[in-house]
C-alpha cells in the first residue's frame, strides 16, 4: 500500500463528450464534498486508513451515537462513512474537508462501488456458459450447467463451483479509469468508461493502485 488519495461521490450517468474529433464515452460523477471524520493508525487500529464521510442527512434521522461521532471530529452528520487505506493516513487532520479539486485532467483512477443488483440468475447469465445443445437426444434443459462433479469419488460438490445464484450487487472495482475533464466549482469528475452501480449510486475514486507499466518501460 501507497500513498492513496481518494473521495466518496455519487454516480450521476452517463454521457459522452467530444475530445478533439471523437466522442469519448464518460460517467459524471458528484464527487464530494466530504469530510475526514476518523483516522486509523497502526498504534491505535492496526493499519493506516481514513474515514470519509459524504451525503446530507436529516437530523431526525441522526442517533445519539452517530451524533457523538461526528460532533468529536467537528462536522456535522453525514449518511455515508467509508473507509480510504492509505499510507499516508497521519497528514490528514478530523475536520478535514476534500472536495473534486483532489483530481486533475489525466489521473489514473480506480472507481469502487456496488454492481447492480440481477436478482436468482442461471449460469448463462451470471457465468457466461455456452447451455447444451439443441439437437436431438438432449433434454429440455437447454440452459443448464451440465454436470458439475464426479460420482463416486469425491462424492460431493467442490467448494466455488460455478452455479445458479444471486447475481450483481457485489462490491466491484473498476482498475485505471482516466479522469477526462474535472470541474471543481460544480463538484464533477468525468471518467472515460463505464463504472460500477445505478445512476446515484455511492461510488469512491481512488488513486488507481495498479497502473499498467508504459511499453518499453
Amino acid at each position: 500500500m501507497t500513498d492513496i488519495k481518494g473521495i466518496v461521490g455519487e454516480k450521476v450517468g452517463m454521457t459522452q463528450i467530444f475530445v478533439e474529433t471523437r466522442a469519448v464515452p464518460v460517467t459524471v460523477i458528484k464527487a464530494g464534498p466530504c469530510v475526514v471524520t476518523q483516522i486509523r493508525t497502526q498504534e491505535t487500529d492496526g493499519y493506516d486508513a481514513v474515514q470519509l464521510a459524504f451525503g446530507t442527512l436529516r437530523p431526525k434521522d441522526v442517533i445519539k451515537p452517530v451524533q457523538g461521532h461526528f460532533d468529536k471530529a467537528g462536522a456535522e452528520p453525514m449518511r455515508h462513512l467509508v473507509e480510504l487505506r492509505t499510507d499516508d493516513a497521519g497528514t490528514y487532520a478530523t475536520g478535514q474537508e476534500i472536495t473534486a479539486d483532489l483530481f486533475a485532467v489525466g489521473d489514473k483512477v480506480d472507481v469502487v462501488g456496488v454492481s447492480k443488483g440481477k436478482g436468482f440468475s442461471g449460469v448463462m447469465k451470471r457465468h457466461g456458459f455456452a447451455g447444451l445443445g439443441s439437437g436431438h437426444g438432449v433434454h429440455k434443459k437447454h440452459r443448464s450447467p451440465g454436470a458439475i462433479g464426479a460420482c463416486a469419488t469425491p462424492s460431493r460438490v467442490f467448494k466455488g463451483m460455478r452455479m445458479a445464484g444471486h447475481s450483481g450487487n457485489q462490491r466491484t472495482t473498476v482498475l485505471n479509469l482516466e479522469v477526462v475533464q474535472a470541474d471543481p466549482e460544480r463538484g464533477l469528475l468525468l471518467i472515460r468508461g463505464a463504472v460500477p452501480g445505478p445512476n446515484g449510486g455511492l461510488v469512491m475514486v481512488r488513486s488507481a493502485v495498479k497502473t499498467p507499466l508504459k511499453k518499453g518501460a
